[in-house]
């Protein structure tokens, strides 16, 4: 076993010492940019400035005759953009496929100091993540990196979401996890062709026998009718992101809904990041451009609510105590819980100008 005081030591000689802290940064959308396809890369100097992260996408979606092309189109777009605050990511193939050595090797060494994060697919367990970070450690003290590339992992298989806590924990480079609910689901053998999003069969049944039902709504017996049985759609992904999102808050670190995959649908993909925000995600990934502003309004918060956040930490500076506000008491918990919001705003304002006096900051 790993001492605690061995944590946070670089994991090769030359290597930079890993971060203590987490960057405090803005990343509603995690988009996605195939690199192998020239038109797309030209058009990365545009999506600067208007989402928070570009990612070039090596693994699924890219064909294995286009998987070195991918690769090499990667480096080709992060050598020709200043990325400036946008943050520069990369999702690498699989650790059990044939390209994910060479995809980290080549990349780190053309394009290692300009890369912020490493998504890495499929993580089973902390073995992943602990070899990855051994690796990297390795090639940022050969080529000289001075700032230690991150790591994002996906969960998607069944051993993974098992894993989940251990995989938050497993190493000072983590930066999240997202949840790639096609592959999970999947894993599961769950019975769903959906790339996230919800189910239409997936729904509870309002009581037989519940006491707006009489006689006067159903057969002769007093039976409901089945059309008048009240009917709910549920949501797969519940449990799920909730345990996602507790083991990255126990780590410190970020937990993120992944793709959805119905671009002809903006209002359920609005539902479903809407969903995941609420539950405590940071961003999400977009796919395709019309979800870039779906992502930026969802994950900032509503003006109403951090006005309302703002008076709470106002009448409380300290935290301390409790107030009553619109006749609603508020206490220390409220306190934090405005304080998210608020704290939130900021880096939205802070990126997004036209924000700033849409919350009054």
């Amino acid at each position: 076993m790993k001492q605690p005081r061995n944590f946070y030591r670089p994991l090769a000689i030359g290597a930079p010492a890993p971060a203590r802290e987490p960057e405090v940064a803005l990343e509603r959308m995690i988009h996605f940019v195939p690199p192998h396809v020239e038109k797309m890369r030209e058009k990365v100097a545009g999506l600067i400035g208007t989402v928070d992260v570009v990612l070039g996408n090596l693994e699924d979606a890219v064909p294995a005759e286009a998987k070195e092309a991918a690769r090499a189109g990667f480096i080709t777009m992060a050598r020709a953009n200043d990325f400036k605050a946008t943050g520069l990511w990369t999702r690498v193939n699989a650790l059990d496929s044939p390209w994910a050595l060479d995809d980290i090797l080549a990349i780190v060494g053309a394009v290692g100091d300009r890369l912020d994060c490493i998504m890495l697919p499929k993580v089973e367990g902390d073995w992943d993540i602990h070899y990855l970070d051994q690796l990297l450690a390795q090639l940022e003290g050969k080529h000289g990196l001075r700032k230690p590339i991150r790591i994002h992992a996906i969960l998607e298989t069944a051993e993974g979401m098992r894993n989940v806590e251990a995989i938050a924990a497993s190493s000072p480079r983590m930066h999240g996890l997202s949840l790639g609910p096609a592959d999970l689901a999947a894993s599961r053998a769950m019975k769903t062709t959906r790339v996230g999003g919800g189910h239409p069969g997936y729904r509870v049944l309002g009581d037989a026998h519940g006491a707006t039902l009489g006689a006067a709504a159903g057969d002769a017996k007093g039976a409901p009718r089945a059309d008048t049985r009240a009917s709910f759609q549920q949501d797969l992904w519940h449990y799920t992101i909730a345990r996602m999102v507790d083991a990255c808050a126990a780590a410190g670190i970020k937990p993120f809904y992944g793709p959805f995959g119905d671009f002809a649908d903006p209002q359920a993909c609005e539902a479903q990041f809407r969903n995941a925000f609420l539950m405590g995600c940071a961003g999400a990934w977009t796919l395709h451009p019309s979800q870039i502003d779906i992502a930026k309004r969802v994950f900032s918060p509503d003006p109403a609510e951090v006005t309302f956040a703002k008076r709470i930490l106002d009448a409380m500076p300290d935290g301390g105590g409790a107030v009553m506000i619109d006749g609603k008491m508020q206490d220390d918990a409220t306190w934090k819980q405005a304080k998210v919001i608020v704290d939130l705003a900021r880096l939205v304002a802070a990126r997004d100008g036209d924000m700033a006096p849409r919350y009054q900051l």
